[in-house]
Formats: C-alpha cells, sequence, structure tokens
C-alpha cells in the first residue's frame, strides 16, 4: 500500500512513552523504537541494527542511546552509533539507523516518517482541545484489524449509528439529519444535525438535558489527512439556539499499522478548572464510549476487511449513499496527495 509520507502521524499517546524504557510500535509497515532521552525528548529510530538487524527494541537504554541486544552496538537519537565495544572500538561510517522527527504535542507523540527536511510543526492539525496544561485527558486506545482509511469512513459518516448503535449513540432520527459537506483546502467537514430527536439515555446525561427531552443534535466532524479526526458533538432542547448547549471535542486519531491493520487513539477532555470532578466526569464517558467503539464498531470493521480481502476499495465499485458524501470527499483528497507526492518524489 502507498502512504501518505509527507505529514505528522500519531504514534502514542505521550504516557506510552515512558522514562528509562524502550517502546516499540509498527506503523505504515515499519518497526520503529521509541525512548525518551533524559532530558525528556521523545526520539524514534527504526527498530532494527545496522549490523546484523537484531531488533533494537529488544535491547536496553543506556542514558541516551539504544543498546543492541545481540553484539552491544549503540545508537543515539540521531540513529548514529555512538560505542562499538568490539577491537578498538572504532565505529564504522555506515553504522547508523533512520532516525526519525518526533514532536510531543496535544498529549500526543507525533511522527513524520517522509522527508525530514519538510518536518513543519505547524502542519500538526489543532487538537488544543488536548493540551495537557488545559485539559485533563481520558485517553483510550484499540487496535483495528481493518484498514485505517475504513476507520476514517466510519467517523465521517455517521448515518450508521441508528443500525449499529441503537441504544448506545443512535435513534430513529438519525436517517433524517440534515447533512452537509465543505472543504477548506485538504480539510474535510462534515455537518450533520438531527431535529427533535430523542436520543439514548447515557447521552443526556453527557448533554445535561432531561431524559426525554426531544432535542436538536449535531455531531461536526472535521478531518485532517491522512486521518486525523475532531468530532464535536452536543445537543439543545428543541428549538434552543446552539449557543445554550453543551459541545464536545472527541479527538478520533487513526494511523495505519499496515494494510490491514490500524492504531485508534480516543479521548475525552474536560478542562482542568474542573479539578477531580472533571476527571471523573472525562472518564467516566470516554469508557462508556469504549463501549459501542469496541463492542459494535470494531467487530463491523474488521468484519467488513475481511470481505473486501485484499483488493482495492475503488476496485469494488461501492454503492454510494448521501451520507457517503463527506468520507468520499476525504478520500479523493487522500488519494490526491499521495498521488502529488508520487509525482514529484518525496
Amino acid at each position: 500500500m502507498t502512504y501518505l509520507r509527507n505529514t505528522w502521524y500519531v504514534a502514542a499517546w505521550d504516557e506510552e512513552v515512558k522514562p528509562e524504557a524502550l517502546f516499540s510500535r509498527r506503523l505504515l509497515g515499519e518497526a520503529l523504537v521509541f525512548f525518551r532521552e533524559q532530558s525528556g525528548q521523545v526520539r524514534a529510530l527504526a527498530d532494527r541494527c545496522a549490523h546484523r538487524f537484531a531488533p533494537l527494541s529488544k535491547g536496553t537504554l543506556c542514558n541516551d542511546a539504544v543498546r543492541c541486544p545481540y553484539h552491544g552496538l549503540e545508537f543515539d537519537g540521531e540513529g548514529q552509533c555512538t560505542r562499538n565495544p568490539h577491537g578498538n572500538g572504532a565505529i564504522p561510517k555506515a553504522a547508523q539507523v533512520r532516525a526519525y522527527p518526533v514532536v510531543e504535542k496535544y498529549s500526543v507523540i507525533w511522527i513524520w516518517m517522509g522527508d525530514v527536511e519538510k518536518a513543519d510543526e505547524t502542519l500538526i492539525p489543532d487538537f488544543s482541545c488536548m493540551d495537557p496544561q488545559r485539559f485533563y485527558v481520558a485517553k483510550r486506545y484499540l487496535h483495528a484489524r481493518a484498514n485505517y482509511v475504513l476507520e476514517s469512513d466510519n467517523i465521517l459518516d455517521l448515518s450508521h449509528i441508528q443500525y449499529l448503535h441503537p441504544t448506545t449513540l443512535g435513534s430513529e432520527d438519525v436517517s433524517s439529519a440534515i447533512t452537509k459537506v465543505e472543504q477548506d483546502g485538504s480539510t474535510v467537514w462534515s455537518y450533520r444535525q438531527t431535529v427533535n430527536e430523542i436520543m439514548p439515555a447515557f447521552l443526556y446525561d453527557a448533554m445535561g438535558i432531561p431524559a426525554d427531552t426531544p432535542v436538536d443534535r449535531w455531531t461536526d466532524v472535521r478531518w485532517d489527512a491522512p486521518a486525523n479526526m475532531l468530532l464535536f458533538a452536543g445537543a439543545v432542547p428543541t428549538g434552543r439556539p446552539r449557543s445554550e448547549g453543551r459541545e464536545t471535542a472527541l479527538p478520533h486519531l487513526f494511523t495505519p499499522e499496515t494494510e490491514t491493520a490500524t492504531h485508534y487513539w480516543f479521548s475525552f477532555p474536560m478542562p482542568v478548572e474542573m479539578g477531580v470532578l472533571g476527571q471523573q466526569i472525562a472518564q467516566g464517558q470516554v469508557s462508556a464510549l469504549a463501549v459501542p467503539f469496541t463492542e459494535e464498531d470494531l467487530p463491523m470493521l474488521e468484519a467488513q476487511q475481511l470481505a473486501m480481502g485484499d483488493d482495492d476499495f475503488w476496485s469494488l465499485k461501492p454503492v454510494l449513499l448521501p451520507g457517503d458524501a463527506a468520507a468520499i470527499r476525504a478520500r479523493r483528497v487522500l488519494d490526491g496527495l499521495i498521488a502529488k507526492e508520487k509525482e514529484v518524489g518525496l
């Protein structure tokens, strides 16, 4: 599979890469090892020693370098061999491994898998709703045996919640929602508004609205390539302006592990000013969301991938419905960005 390279991918939650420990993960089909230097700076290297190709992640962290478990060569955060314990200690010029630009921002570790010279931190999409200085972020991670673009489709086309999540997230009113798609540069927006809807019970608690009150509910999604989304969910009693409602920003972040497997991070942020109560609410809500994501979305997406096999999405000539508009727009944008990258090279 051809991936978009010159872009920022999520590699991990910030807390996944712990001090004095190595952390391994496969992204875009490539094995990587992450670690923190003594300063706290996160580093990422190809997880393969330049000598006999042993996984560096099975080695040890020695100060600010990774020691290979096989013959003891040590590599720093730039991928340069800094110690050869054999012979006279001379370091071969070819003794280096690939290092990747990494940025820790918005409670997330981002990685750039393309041309190092093009790695611009300002290109990271705005997920300031997860700024750890301003928000407590309740975090979850799922591993899906499905292609990452199928995951994007799932969030961009929320018409499925009426049928896949009838008792958790959906209702009988979802199919009659008012929808709109907009594109701003390479950012795609999906807008979905229901009117006079009766929501599932737990959503009333989340929205701070008395149970069984008819509501106008919105689920607006911002998509940025390759697969980073921010869903804005809110509701008000029917007929009231949005400004009176409670809106929550819900990040959904996807990175391909391989062609048919995906890393999925999602969260529920609450302002730090709310203290312990905010933390309890955030943890309660993200745990509630994890139920339909894990028990309903995940099995469907994995079954969908199994049914598709190795066939390309477009080659199967999918029938398109009105709710597909945003997902198809995002696919076209991503395909275009990948095609442009292939034209000019990395």
